[in-house]
């Protein structure tokens, strides 16, 4: 039994009643005892008639209940109903009988038993309260009752509740409640308006967001205030659908509106007169925005202007796919006037460059999507043929059926030359006119699928040419390009026609051979590839000869990614091109083992400096006349933290190779001229120490010679102090930049030295023009030295040449005291080599310095 709070007491008779009972229950025994035994008599006689009095009260009570039409019931204070009257069984659809066998929670439908006992401790203890609940009948219907319960503690702790049913009244104000909810919420714009001044007098919320306004802010506004102005102001427009609506009862039509933010819109509308009890006439307005169709119209109207001023053409056909209507722009590109084309298929028009393939899924397009869009090659009346860009739209009826379809196409012919001339540039070498990188892996990556359908293998050849970085550089682009197209040929004409040969870029080419059967094939194809291009080329005036280094990969046996496969090939031909060049080497998985120890190598050299991996040696060299060391050459070395002392042999050309030879060189000529600083003013004023200078170092910008004579100044050092090392090739390849360094070198006094003389390209002409000071002969030809041998001819010949020329000569390797003395005898001016000292740190060096001077 749900307690809704306090209400207004139901009846004063009933209270009157009540409050009898309980005022006589009350006073009883209260007279009983402090009257005296004399009035014992009257207080009988007293009481007889107050309990006839009682008894008329209650008569009239119970004829009270029994003609109700609320109900009633009496319960004890555990909910059992103890008393029911004729009204509440009506209304319950129970017996008397029954109910008086059920409690309270057994008629609730909102309550559980708990719940029921809850609200009745609650009543004890407020003595009354009226609120509003839901029984179930009998027959399962809910019912809505008002109740009206009182606690008697003093009739035996008695529970009155009176019950009316306003199931009815809850049911009307639902609908009342519905009512207002569907004109609040709806969908078209709802407000009334007071005939008598025009004003708002309510809006719905349609209404209020139509315009832009908030809840009740245009209540008491003039109905002109929505209306926008156009060739008549606002107000004008209101009066004047007001008098309509005077006039016929109603009026509708379509008007453009104002909203709040001043922004317009259109709407439909429509007005009629309704009667109100208390504010008598008021105007009912339904609006609609309609915006949105009159765009449309205008769209329409637009579409049509479109159609006949549009410099696409538009063609029009039935079901049949009879051309039934033609633009302007239709009859201009195509030649047809549009009664020579009605009537017509387009196929009339058609340029015999499609199939019927082509044909075949276009229609499937437009009957599966109701359109198409693509290119087509068509023809006009004059026979000539052009590209359009060409859409294909359906039109169906209600029924699904097709109505019409509809054409628009454009002229696309310059535009497809144009994209043919882009394609071909994009996807083709423009020198040699083989396809490019990007053809190339495209090619490749259809082959590859290929070979999967047929399970042949594909081979993969890539092609670098041997010298001619040389050619480019000594007889000039122009003659290098030229070679690059011979070369383009004759690769080409080593391969089958379903082979692809490409040109990845600079002088390096390669080929697809594709579903090879035998891989005997493939060995006889590269080795054609390498002897025509060993062939001579007669490049005009000149005769030039190249050789090419070939690296072979095998897929999908080597590799199953294009990505793999181009590294492998790259693999194969570096290794063609450490064994000699002018030959081919197939790629390998021990191939892919040294790849990536030299990437893991290249990797740890990056961090190798910062963390003073690197060291610089110095091996003495001693002047063999007088036997004194003022001289050292400052050798690299990497002492890796795991896989200990690294070969310089193996470590150089990955520094080389990834410009880190720049920082390294720049650390040890620091490092050098640090020590020559030391050692010049503990042993001998001029002590000088030869620093190697890789022929990256003088090709590159980095590492440059000003930085380098700058720091000897700032140490105080000339540069007598510092030997530069560097190779024969370097100075057969000498380009500008290299040149000015070197005689930068000797205007600042630093000599220069050519190392390893002898294993190179030896040129007389070069040693006089870049004023070398030393010859360092190379330890191959000490280390087999004897009196009658090869080598004492050539290092003695070596040594006279340079004598000739002013220049001294160093000896490398010497680890016998015979080739000491032999090379001592041939005049050799000095030596260095383990017979002295091996390569040892600077602070050994000292040591032995500190020993060794006279």
């Amino acid at each position: 039994m749900a307690l809704m709070g306090h209400l207004p007491q139901q009846s004063e008779f009933i209270e009157a009643a009540i409050d009898s009972t309980l005022l006589i229950a009350l006073l009883s025994p209260i007279l009983y005892l402090f009257l005296f035994h004399p009035v014992k008599q009257h207080l009988r006689l007293r009481e007889q008639a107050e309990a006839t009095l009682r008894k008329s009260q209650e008569t009239q009570l119970k004829d009270m209940l029994r003609t109700s039409l609320d109900g009633y019931w009496m319960s004890d204070a555990q909910g059992h109903l103890l008393e029911v009257n004729d009204a509440y069984c009506l209304m319950s659809g129970y017996s008397r009988e029954e109910l008086l066998k059920m409690c309270i929670s057994d008629v609730e439908a909102i309550e559980t038993p708990e719940d029921t006992a809850a609200h009745l401790k609650q009543l004890m203890e407020m003595g009354s309260v009226n609120f509003e609940t839901r029984h179930r009948r009998k027959d399962g219907v809910l019912l809505d009752i008002e109740v009206s319960a009182n606690f008697a503690k003093y009739d035996e702790a008695r529970v009155h509740c009176f019950l009316r049913n306003i199931t009815l009244r809850k049911q009307g104000e639902e609908a009342l409640r519905l009512q207002s909810e569907i004109t609040a919420n709806a969908a078209e714009g709802i407000a009334l308006i007071k005939a008598s001044d025009s004003t708002i007098h309510y809006t719905n919320r349609r209404f209020e967001s139509l315009f832009g306004y908030a809840p009740g802010e245009l209540i008491g506004k003039h109905i002109s205030i929505i209306n926008a102005p156009t060739d008549k102001p606002p107000l004008d427009t209101a009066t004047e659908i007001q008098q309509q609506v005077e006039k016929n009862g109603e009026c509708s039509g379509e008007l453009l509106n104002l909203r709040k933010d001043g922004t317009t819109l259109w709407t439909s509308f429509h007005v009629s007169t309704v009667i109100h009890p208390q504010l008598g006439k008021l105007l009912i307005t339904y609006q609609s925005d309609i915006s949105s169709r009159k765009e449309s119209e205008e769209d329409l109207q637009l579409a049509a202007m479109v159609y006949e001023n549009s410099s696409e053409a538009i063609a029009v056909t039935d079901a049949n796919n009879q051309i039934i209507a033609v633009n302007p722009a239709f009859e201009e590109m195509t030649g047809y006037s549009e009664e020579e084309i009605l009537g017509k298929n387009p196929r009339v028009m058609s340029s015999g460059r499609h199939d019927r393939e082509f044909y075949r899924e276009m229609w499937q397009s437009l009957i599966r999507d109701g359109y198409w869009h693509g290119e087509m090659w068509d023809k006009r009346k004059n026979g000539e043929i052009y590209a359009k860009a060409l859409s294909i739209n359906t039109i169906r009826n209600r029924d699904g059926s097709v109505h019409r379809y509809v054409a628009l196409f454009s002229d696309i012919t310059e535009r497809k030359q144009s994209e043919e001339l882009i394609w071909k540039q994009a996807n083709f070498d423009t020198l040699t006119e083989l396809p490019n990188r990007r053809m190339f892996l495209d090619r490749l990556e259809v082959e590859a699928k290929k070979s999967d359908r047929s399970k042949l293998p594909l081979a993969l050849l890539l092609i670098d040419l041997d010298q001619f970085k040389e050619v480019n550089d000594t007889l000039g682009h122009a003659v290098g390009d030229t070679l690059l197209k011979e070369a383009a040929y004759r690769i080409r004409s080593c391969v089958r026609t379903s082979d692809t040969v490409a040109r990845l870029g600079g002088d390096e080419f390669t080929v697809i051979l594709s579903e090879i059967p035998d891989s005997a094939n493939i060995t006889d194809i590269t080795q054609k590839i390498i002897d025509r291009l060993a062939e001579y080329f007669n490049l005009g005036h000149e005769v030039v000869y190249v050789s090419a280094s070939v690296g072979i990969t095998l897929y999908p046996s080597d590799a199953c990614n294009i990505d793999d496969l181009m590294k492998n090939a790259d693999q194969a031909m570096y290794v063609a091109k450490q064994n000699g060049r002018n030959r081919y080497s197939y790629y390998t998985h021990s191939l892919q083992e040294a790849a990536q120890k030299r990437l893991r190598l290249m990797n740890d050299l990056r961090c190798a400096l910062a963390q003073n991996q690197l060291k610089v040696y110095f091996q003495p060299i001693i002047n063999l006349a007088t036997g004194r060391i003022y001289k050292a050459e400052a050798l690299l070395r990497w002492q890796h933290p795991e896989r200990g002392m690294v070969s310089p042999m193996d470590f150089i050309p990955l520094a080389e190779e990834s410009g880190l030879i720049h920082e390294i060189g720049d650390w040890v000529f620091r490092e050098s001229a640090r020590w020559a600083q030391r050692w010049s003013s503990q042993f001998a004023g001029n002590f000088q120490i030869s620093v190697n200078k890789s022929p990256a170092q003088f090709r590159e910008g980095s590492g440059n010679s000003n930085a380098w004579l700058a720091h000897l100044q700032e140490l105080g050092l000339s540069g007598k102090h510092i030997l530069v090392e560097i190779t024969e090739g370097l100075l057969l390849n000498a380009e500008h930049d290299i040149t000015d360094k070197l005689l930068a070198f000797r205007d600042a006094g630093i000599q220069v030295a050519i190392d390893d003389f002898g294993t190179g390209y030896s040129s007389l002409s070069y040693l006089k023009k870049f004023d070398i000071d030393y010859l360092k002969i190379d330890q191959s030809f000490v280390r087999n030295l004897t009196t009658d041998s090869n080598d004492m001819a050539l290092c003695e010949a070596i040594i006279v040449m340079a004598h000739k020329l002013g220049l001294k000569v160093i000896a490398e390797g010497v680890e016998t005291e015979e080739q000491r003395v032999l090379l001592t005898r041939a005049g050799c001016d000095y030596a260095q080599g383990y017979l002295l000292s091996r390569p040892i740190p600077p602070e050994e060096l000292e040591r032995y310095l500190s020993q060794h001077q006279p």
